[in-house]
This record gives structure tokens, sequence and C-alpha cells, in this order.
């Protein structure tokens, strides 16, 4: 969202070279005491503030952030390496999407847009998509396979007053911007209405059916669902918003039950725990909305399924988990980050946030 600047300013970077190995030790979180859940820092002390985090398996995961900084790790973050994309060291790559551990694709969200890719594990990355459109800001990226094919979504705050989304249905390598006929079916969106480009979480493909949904959430003035695939529904959501700090931050989808959860709220009152979680399920192709009993303790900016019942959402404000499919949620840490992701294959569970952060959850 290029009107808000979420809380922080350009990165001075600490790191001197463009590559550097650290090996962390595990350093526990100040943590609500449960017995089944633990947090350990991995790496922290630089100034670089990460808002892309993509893990492939229990041992892989890549991050991203400002000062167009990368980190990546194949050993379950007992070593992380960082590296800064040369030509690039301005760039604030909001969002990462890994593929293994030598493949990853980066995000930087403006002036211009670009989306680059490795292959290589990071020592090379080719420019596979870059717009130059004025007020152009990219927000978030998605990737799922859908009947053997690795199809993507990227979209960005609205440009003359329609959200801005291209498609990829070759992992990456291209993408496709929607026709000038594709774009008259866009609804228009009232100004102050775009995406956060918090967590790179606002996207989500369902695949439960050949008309399933691709899924935005918005926020600012206007806090939505919509689908970008058919253009069928434009929902107001439930949640806390009218002005530029408020909305929907994130959204996950589970395709195996059919449901999911957004979460977002007020990053500039990030305490407030209400109008800030909302439950969707899709019964029949109609879509229904309740909100928890319990609610999130505070804005949260993303959202992920551990498995078909449990989740974990954080945000600056502290870390809850459900283990009730998002009905209650209990506050198991105040320490801030921006983002958690689980495993694509394997149970591992990282999040990562501003000066360098980057945990793992021990459960």
């Amino acid at each position: 969202m290029r009107f808000i600047k979420i809380f922080y300013c350009s990165a001075v970077l600490w790191l001197l070279t463009t590559t550097v190995s650290l090996a962390q030790s595990q350093i526990p979180l100040a943590i609500k005491p449960t017995p089944d859940i633990s947090i350990s820092l991995l790496a922290s002390s630089n100034k670089v503030s990460i808002r892309g985090l993509s893990v492939v398996n229990d041992n892989v995961f890549w991050a991203s952030g400002s000062g167009g900084m990368v980190a990546k790790s194949t050993d379950g973050g007992k070593n992380i390496e960082w590296m800064q994309v040369p030509g690039f060291e301005k760039r604030d790559f909001r969002d990462i999407e890994a593929f293994d551990q030598n493949t990853a694709i980066i995000m930087a969200v403006s002036d211009p847009a670009i989306i680059l890719k490795t292959t290589d594990a990071g020592k090379n990355w080719k420019k596979v998509f870059e717009d130059t459109t004025a007020g152009m800001f990219l927000d978030a990226m998605h990737f799922e396979k859908v009947d053997g094919k690795l199809v993507g979504m990227v979209v960005g705050d609205p440009i003359n007053q329609k959200i801005f989304y291209a498609k990829t249905f070759d992992g990456g390598e291209t993408w496709i911007k929607p026709s000038k006929k594709e774009l008259k079916n866009v609804p228009t969106v009232p100004a102050g209405e775009a995406m956060f480009a918090s967590s790179g979480t606002n996207i989500a493909i369902t695949n439960f059916s050949k008309a399933s949904p691709w899924l935005v959430v918005t926020g600012g003035t206007k806090s939505r669902l919509k689908d970008f695939l058919n253009h069928s529904f434009n929902d107001s959501l439930p949640l806390i918003q009218g002005f530029s700090s408020a909305g929907a931050n994130s959204i996950a989808f589970n395709n195996t039950i059919q449901k999911g959860v957004i979460v977002g709220g007020d990053f500039a009152h990030d305490t407030i725990s209400r109008f800030n979680c909302i439950l969707l399920a899709f019964e029949n192709g109609n879509r229904t909305y309740t909100t928890p009993i319990i609610n999130p303790h505070g804005y949260r900016s993303c959202v992920v399924y551990l498995d078909n019942e449990s989740l974990i959402s954080c945000g600056t404000s502290g870390i809850d988990i459900s283990s009730d499919g998002g009905i209650h949620w209990e506050l198991v840490s105040k320490e801030s980050f921006h983002v958690v992701q689980k495993a694509k294959e394997g149970r591992a569970v990282y999040l990562a946030g501003g000066r360098g952060r980057i945990a793992k959850l021990i459960w």
C-alpha cells in the first residue's frame, strides 16, 4: 500500500560485504508459558526489515526485506546466509516465493516494480517482470500447483481505480497482465482502498472447483474480499476499516476443508483486539463469515494454517495460536514479527520481522 509506509525508514545495512554466513545459536524469546510451544530466535541484530518469507521444507527457507537483502538457510536455520542483490541495494523486497534451495522469486515493490528470479541459489538474479507505470506499487505474490502447473499471481495498489494484478502459469518465468477486455470486469475501488504490503499474504488461490476464485483481501477506506478469477463477488468484511492504517492484511485458505481465516486490524494501534479476525467458509459455493469468540490479541499482519484445525498469527504486538480453527486464540508471545510461514513439505514453522529477526516455532 503506497500511502502507508509500514513503520520503517530506509534500512542502513549492517553488512560490509554482499554475502555473509551466520551461525546463530537459538535464543529463547519471552513467551507465555505453554507446555507444547516455544519460540527460538535464529538471527537478529541487523537493520533489515523482513516481510517476505517462504519455507520449502523443514530445512530450507528463504526470506527477503529492505536494503536489497535476501536470506537463505538449508539446514533449518543453524546457518543463515545473507546476500544483497547487486544493483538493487536500495530496493525493498516485500515478498519472496521459494521452490527449492536453488530457486526463488523476489518482489521489489515500486520505482519501478520489479520481480527477479534465481535458479542458482542466489548467485545470479534474472528480471522476469518490470512495470514503470506511475503509481505502481506491488503488495504480494502467491503460487500454487493447479492442474499440474505452478501458477501464481502478483497484486498491487490500484491504477486508475482498479487493483493491479498479473498472473503466471510457468513458475514466474513470464507474467501476463489483464487484457483491456478483462479489465472491464474488474470492479473499481474508492480512493484509499488498496492492499497492505505487510507480509505478502493477502492472496489465496483456491482449487476446489474449476470456477474456484483467486481470493484477495484489501484494507484502508474499505476492507473487502474479492474474487480475482471470476470477479463474481466483492464482499465488505466485518473488520475495522475506514482509514489508512486499518483493514485486512492476510488471508490463509485451507483447500482441504474449504475454509479460511482473515486477519488484520489497525497497525497504528496494534494492541486493539476488536474486529481483527474473520473466519471464512465456502459451502455449496456460498460464502459465510463468522467472528472468533476470542480474537487474536492485537493487530495481525499474517496468518497461516498449521493443520486443518490449528493456526498461527503474528503482528507487531505478538503471536497467537488457535487450536480450534480460529474460534479461540491464545497469546503465546508479545514479540513482534511481520510474517510467519509453514513448510510446504514438512512441519517446520518460521517467523521473521524487524531488525533482521528470524525465529523458529517449536511445536
